[in-house]
């Protein structure tokens, strides 16, 4: 009775399994299938496989991964008994999802008549969520050295550059109290213009590289002088508020943050033909929030066509979904744009 118990549980997990079983003679002739096995392979792929008299699965298989290659037939898994085949990735032609990755296990079950199972697992799910991975983290090492070279290249601009040109304006200015001509005096006046001009043109390029109060003084600092520069710069006027009690965060949210602005500023300014935009920084319960808004001329989402460099809102939505936030652009035409950033706190 015991022994009959089992052998119903042991056919009822061969008939239910949601995993492809085959039973494969001495010969590798498929002998049987479950019907999950049956569900992934064309039924005239089935009647091949069940009328050869030997092969294999080869109708269907795309080779296997080992040590050398991602997917070979050298050294078969139903030809090579003398390998350890009880876990391996396999590649199969599926009858509806074109070629499928499994882990396979490719095992004797029976000694006397040599028949062998054959049993898959699907991976699909798991490599795509490897894939996935792996690009996430490649994202956060690609941006999180850009920023690096950004800091390095801002305070060489700002710690080399700008002191030689500071030294080469005082030392004009020694030689304008020196005995010369008006001629002379006249050439160092305009190349001192001509230095200063460069001086500040650098002094921009490296806050706009990286500003060096978003290291120091965090997200409200760096967002009042940038704002300030804009303003002098672009006549764009930003109303800034920030609720934020002084409280800093992890240098890579906060450089999200000040990235995602900043792109959200410079499209209204490019786009939107706005002179003033509100920008609200602030926590709330359960979250870090940016919201950026214009009055503007608006687009419509629906059927949006890529302006200047066209990466602007791709690059947000990538930087937004390294610290798992949430971000939101609603806009209608003539209506305006709120670019909505949300990071959960518990993230931070």
């Amino acid at each position: 009775m015991e022994s009959s118990s089992k052998m119903n549980l042991v056919l009822k997990l061969y008939q239910n399994s949601s995993e492809p079983i085959f039973f494969f003679d001495k010969d590798n002739k498929l002998i049987d299938m479950n019907p999950a096995a049956k569900e992934i392979l064309d039924p005239k792929v089935q009647k091949s496989l069940l009328s050869r008299l030997d092969g294999g699965m080869c109708l269907v298989c795309r080779g296997y991964m080992n040590e050398h290659e991602e997917m070979t037939c050298q050294g078969c898994y139903m030809m090579n008994q003398q390998k350890d085949f009880s876990s391996f990735q396999v590649y199969l032609e599926t009858r509806n999802r074109g070629i499928v990755p499994y882990i396979a296990s490719y095992q004797l079950i029976d000694k006397e008549s040599g028949v062998h199972a054959f049993m898959l697992r699907d991976l699909t799910k798991q490599l795509e969520v490897k894939d996935t991975l792996y690009k996430s983290n490649l994202m956060k090492k690609t941006i999180n050295a850009q920023e690096m070279e950004r800091k390095r290249i801002s305070r060489e601009l700002h710690d080399s550059i700008a002191q030689e040109l500071i030294s080469s304006l005082v030392e004009l200015r020694v030689l304008k109290y020196m005995n010369i001509s008006a001629e002379v005096r006249d050439k160092i006046f305009q190349t001192e213009t001509s230095i200063n001009r460069l001086l500040e043109e650098v002094r921009n390029l490296s806050v706009e590289l990286r500003p060096a109060l978003l290291d120091d003084l965090g997200l409200e600092a760096a967002f009042r002088t940038h704002f300030k520069w804009l303003e002098k710069n672009y006549g764009l006027l930003v109303h800034f508020t920030a609720e934020m009690g002084g409280t800093r965060f992890n240098n890579e949210v906060e450089t999200i943050v000040y990235r995602i602005c900043q792109e959200a500023v410079f499209n209204a300014l490019k786009y939107a033909k706005v002179d003033e935009v509100t920008v609200r920084l602030f926590q709330s319960e359960e979250l870090l929030e940016l919201i950026v808004e214009d009055d503007g001329v608006g687009f419509d989402t629906n059927s949006y066509e890529s302006q200047g460099t066209g990466i602007g809102l791709y690059g947000m939505r990538e930087r937004a979904e390294l610290v798992e936030a949430d971000i939101s652009v609603d806009s209608k035409v003539g209506e305006g744009t709120v670019v909505h950033l949300k990071i959960p706190l518990s993230k931070l």
